[in-house]
């Protein structure tokens, strides 16, 4: 199968769901994600700074580019005058960088909260009580330049569909909890960024809004 077909694949699954197709494009080169768009596809995540800094001025200016890999406060300048959202924010200290850096550009910048569900302490992300302090400061906050528009997860690498299952809920359970508990004009949770190539199924069973597809796109990295 090619790139086109890959796509239509996974968009048939996604069908009337109201879920985006994030490609991820790490380690692809520029001619190879130029196919992906002349396919269609306009979401691209990158998980590296300097590769997305890279990649942005050699590609057409409608792609939506996602930051979907951990993030460093002092890269943030490097990406902020493009980047459309940013999955991996999993700190105040963070969250202010943007802010910071997204006013320079006079832009503002959708960010996901980055929450630990996995078993691996190798994982990223917020705990649950690291969410609601994360919350209650941007709503006693000036924050104008970023928009938190939900929440991110990443399920444990294993074969257990029911683990994964139950990680993907929680998260899911989480993001319903937090959407009805804060309101304010920096904060408006909708989106679920959960499923990869692995677990995908799963994720958009459980409500995923944002699946992020890098292998089942471009195939294996070489």
């Amino acid at each position: 199968m090619n790139i086109a077909d890959n796509i239509n694949k996974y968009l048939k699954e996604i069908g009337d769901r109201n879920c985006k197709l994030v490609a991820i494009s790490k380690t692809k080169p520029v001619d190879i994600i130029r196919s992906a768009y002349d396919s269609g596809q306009r979401i691209f995540g990158e998980n590296k700074v300097q590769e997305l800094a890279d990649k942005y001025p050699q590609l057409p200016k409608d792609i939506q580019w996602h930051m979907v890999g951990h993030l460093q406060s002092n890269k943030v300048k490097y990406i902020a005058p493009f980047v459309h959202l940013i999955h991996s924010v999993d700190s105040i200290k963070l969250l202010k960088e943007i802010e910071k850096q997204a006013a320079k550009h006079d832009r503002i910048i959708f960010c996901l909260l980055q929450v630990h569900i996995a078993e691996e302490e190798t994982k990223f992300g917020l705990s649950d009580e690291g969410l609601y302090q994360v919350l209650d400061e941007v709503m006693n906050s000036g924050f104008e330049h970023v928009k938190i528009t939900g929440l991110m997860g990443m399920a444990t690498y294993t074969q257990d569909d029911e683990q994964i299952r139950r990680e993907f809920r929680y998260i899911k359970d989480l993001l319903d909890t937090v959407s009805s508990k804060y309101q304010h004009r920096a904060i408006e949770l909708t989106e679920l960024s959960i499923g990869m190539s692995g677990d995908y199924k799963t994720a958009l069973e459980e409500g995923s809004t944002m699946i992020r597809i890098g292998t089942g796109v471009f195939g294996a990295r070489h």
